[in-house]
């Protein structure tokens, strides 16, 4: 390991941690709608956030949360004066491969919690050596510098994967960090040799007619556009806003992530235990980092969500090393394989309907097969 990279550990004082539990509980939150009979015309519905609340305030536990995070080995490095946090599990089996693995918001590494040990398994078909960095302003990630964009994230990522001693690698990413994969995957191709994305905005041919799937989520995505798009239009012009409102409301930043992981998400895991545990893991991570305000970043320096497929079609964004796509059907904008194939080299394609934006949390089990799928693919193995 190189000196340049330092050893972290997870630890949270307990004085911030009591301080923390304290605060839930004195927060007085909302207890009957807006209006009578409010339902989620106004937003998510009362039920939905006492619910997680209160599970927050009676069951959850960060003490236990922190140990399942520190089961992974953290690093600390500085590129172009960053600071990176990262976690690098490396595989026991000699033939690994290298493979980033980049979130998104309100995501971050922990969004990968449930694949890394499945993908570094050394008795698996083909292992990994997984290295799964927080984005730039992100949990122990400093902050980056004005106008600071994806695809500088981009190239100092190759960076890290570099200074690890890993000359080639793949990529598997969504939300965000698909701005970061598409970059490697078209700008560093004697370094990214497979881009794997769970998120990929690209626009049908001209005048195709809908496919029946096609039809069933275009209706999401316009509602996703017209109604749903309020905390990115607070982010991407008001990020003070939102950092000095939240930076000490642990509730606060619960509903305002929470609801993102409510609406974008596969409605039947939004009612398991393991689902809730996940989305106060994040939140608390968010909390006792201080990133909320950074965590903006994205949105206000990078394209705007409804000029994404616009951005990914130019010439200088299109994917040259393989790539595939696997479009989850309760995603905010599931593409389709005609269209994502106008941005890249695509070689593999498939669709799943058990999951949706998050879905290295929600089909642990389909991502880690549709990666190891692509990148033999990509590497002729």
């Amino acid at each position: 390991m190189s000196e340049e990279v330092r050893r972290f550990k997870v630890v949270i004082p307990e004085e911030e941690v009591k301080r923390y539990y304290q605060k839930i509980r004195d927060t007085r939150v909302p207890t009957k709608d807006i209006v009578p009979d409010a339902g989620s015309d106004y937003g998510f519905t009362t039920e939905w956030a006492t619910d997680l609340y209160s599970a927050w305030a009676e069951k959850y536990d960060w003490h236990s949360e922190q140990k399942i995070i520190n089961q992974w080995p953290h690093f600390i490095t500085e590129l172009e004066g960053i600071d990176i946090h990262f976690i690098h599990q490396r595989s026991q089996s000699p033939d690994a491969y290298p493979l980033l693995l980049v979130h998104g918001w309100p995501g971050s590494f922990y969004e990968f919690s449930r694949v890394i040990n499945p993908l570094t398994d050394a008795n698996s078909s083909l292992p990994f050596h997984c290295v799964v960095p927080s984005l730039p302003g992100f949990c122990w990630s400093s902050g980056p510098p004005r106008g600071w964009t994806l695809q500088d994230t981009a190239r100092i990522f190759d960076a890290l994967m570099r200074r690890l001693g890993y000359e080639t690698f793949a990529v598997q990413t969504g939300d965000w960090g698909h701005w970061v994969g598409r970059e490697l995957g078209a700008q560093y191709t004697d370094s990214c040799k497979a881009v794997h994305l769970n998120f990929a905005p690209a626009p049908l041919p001209e005048g195709a007619k809908l496919t029946e799937r096609e039809a069933k989520v275009q209706g999401r995505v316009d509602d996703w556009l017209e109604n749903h798009m309020g905390y990115a239009i607070m982010m991407r012009t008001r990020p003070h806003t939102v950092g000095w409102m939240l930076q000490d409301n642990p509730v606060g930043i619960m509903v305002w992530l929470g609801e993102k992981y409510n609406e974008a998400a596969h409605p039947k895991k939004q009612q398991l235990d393991e689902w809730k545990t996940h989305i106060l893991t994040t939140v608390s991570l968010y909390y006792f980092t201080n990133c909320i305000m950074t965590s903006s970043l994205p949105y206000y320096e990078n394209v705007r969500h409804e000029k994404f497929a616009q951005f990914a079609m130019r010439p200088k964004n299109r994917i040259q090393c393989p790539f595939g796509y696997t479009s989850f059907y309760w995603d905010t904008e599931p593409s389709s394989k005609r269209a994502v194939e106008r941005t890249g080299n695509l070689v593999f394609y498939r669709e799943r309907d058990d999951g949706g934006h998050f879905a290295a949390v929600e089909s642990p089990e389909g991502i880690v097969e549709d990666v190891r799928e692509l990148v033999r693919i990509a590497l002729g193995s």
